[in-house]
């Protein structure tokens, strides 16, 4: 607990001008967030650590944090919060930052010849908002037509998963998913609709815990109305 104590007071006094400085940048960008990529920013030693490594230092700074909160780290409830948090991080939200977790992928022959839309819907996301690190709880609802080839569909789940399970902005949650099943798939003949309710709106700023969050993307066959207008009656009713 010293030792926490002793890296509380070296942030304290060592930090003071980068806090200011993300400050000021807060304060310019306010909510106006912006993506500026369909990939997720990762540094490229992002995996210079092992889980191990990370999940100790994650769990080091945020015992800071609960010490800066006032929250007294002695007490039996709160003892093991920081070390939990960290395995949650790296082994469970944020999962999908790491390309190991990527889900390995078999191609299929389609052997029975069927060339209308598959659908697979109501697929839940479980997902991080980038801004705030609060959760985006939604559905998925996925639409391909196969081009001779198809992939079990729990792997469609788990793609969805996969991009989901990382700190998220859900346009490019939504793009980086039809990224893949294309490029998975073979095919340009991909739909996919988001929607999601974002708590960074329902319990902090606006407060509004009706409203959600809908995107989609239409690729290939899916452009024209008619087959477009047949996978939304599917996915709505």
């Amino acid at each position: 607990m010293k030792h926490a104590e002793k890296s509380l007071t070296d942030a304290r006094n060592g930090h003071r001008t980068a806090t200011s400085f993300i400050d000021a940048v807060t304060e310019e960008i306010g909510d106006e967030h912006i993506s500026t990529s369909v990939d997720t920013p990762i540094r490229p030693d992002a995996f210079d650590q092992d889980d191990e490594l990370k999940m100790e230092l994650i769990a080091e700074h945020f015992e800071k944090i609960m010490l800066i909160l006032g929250l007294d780290l002695k007490d039996d409830s709160l003892r093991g919060t920081p070390k939990r948090v960290a395995k949650m991080y790296v082994k469970e939200i944020f999962s999908g930052l790491n390309p190991a977790n990527k889900p390995k992928v078999a191609l299929f022959d389609n052997s029975y010849k069927y060339n209308e839309m598959l659908i697979e819907k109501d697929i839940i996301v479980h997902s991080t908002c980038e801004h705030h690190f609060v959760p985006i709880l939604g559905k998925a609802h996925v639409g391909y037509i196969s081009s001779g080839k198809v992939i079990g569909l729990s792997k469609i789940n788990r793609i969805v998963q996969y991009y989901a399970k990382r700190p998220q902005v859900q346009e490019r949650m939504t793009m980086q998913i039809v990224k893949e099943l294309k490029e998975t798939l073979q095919t340009e003949d991909v739909a996919v609709v988001i929607d999601a309710r974002h708590l960074c709106v329902s319990v902090r700023g606006v407060e509004d815990v009706a409203s959600s969050t809908v995107t989609s993307s239409y690729n290939g066959k899916f452009l024209n109305e008619q087959t477009r207008n047949e996978f939304l009656k599917h996915i709505y009713g």
